[in-house]
């Protein structure tokens, strides 16, 4: 990678409560670390479950550097119980569910399962034209993967545009390095 060239940055979303030996925090790690390993930065909500796994994945990559584990919180405290430990950046926003705008803002959003919180993740990087890959497991993104959220046009030139699927955290990094490029349009503005 180049001085001149900005580092990506992948979004993990997900379930903040997973009781211990559920699969999708494994999920998390593998998605984490195969996104480091294949040179993107990792941010999430900076809370437990699947965002917790996550960053730990990524910091666990020989590729790891200091900046590419990023924490978007919900609240005002940086120091809060459920903050992951993995972060390197931890920026926290005072803005509740609202920091999910943010946390969709990256260049590309992985969901692994998820309620409603990670629903309004996934809708929100779609209304906004990101690259949207969800793992097929319990939770809402096993129901979205390899569907279309709604039936806008959000890229004529692409026309399999939809919520990819995946299995695995090395097929999440294979379908974010290969599709990035293609969704590089960006929001201006619900048309009126």
């Amino acid at each position: 990678m180049t001085q001149d060239t900005r580092r990506m940055i992948v979004s993990v979303i997900g379930d903040t409560r997973l009781r211990e030996g559920d699969a999708r925090r494994q999920l998390a790690f593998e998605t984490g670390k195969c996104l480091v390993d294949a040179g993107f930065a990792v941010m999430t909500g900076g809370m437990g479950g699947v965002m917790d796994a996550a960053l730990q994945g990524a910091r666990s990559s020989s590729h790891w550097a200091n900046g590419r584990c990023i924490a978007i919180l919900p609240g005002s405290n940086p120091e809060a119980a459920q903050v992951s430990r993995h972060a390197d950046l931890v920026i926290p926003t005072g803005l509740d569910h609202g920091r999910n705008l943010i946390v969709a803002q990256s260049d590309a959003v992985i969901a692994i399962g998820g309620g409603a919180g990670t629903l309004s993740e996934m809708a929100l990087a779609w209304c906004h034209r990101r690259l949207v890959v969800a793992l097929r497991c319990d939770g809402w993104s096993g129901r979205l993967a390899d569907t279309r959220i709604d039936e806008r046009e959000r890229y004529p030139n692409i026309p399999n545009d939809r919520v990819f699927g995946a299995d695995t955290g090395a097929e999440v990094a294979h379908l974010v390095t290969n599709q990035i490029t293609r969704y590089t349009r960006r929001h201006s503005g619900i048309p009126s």
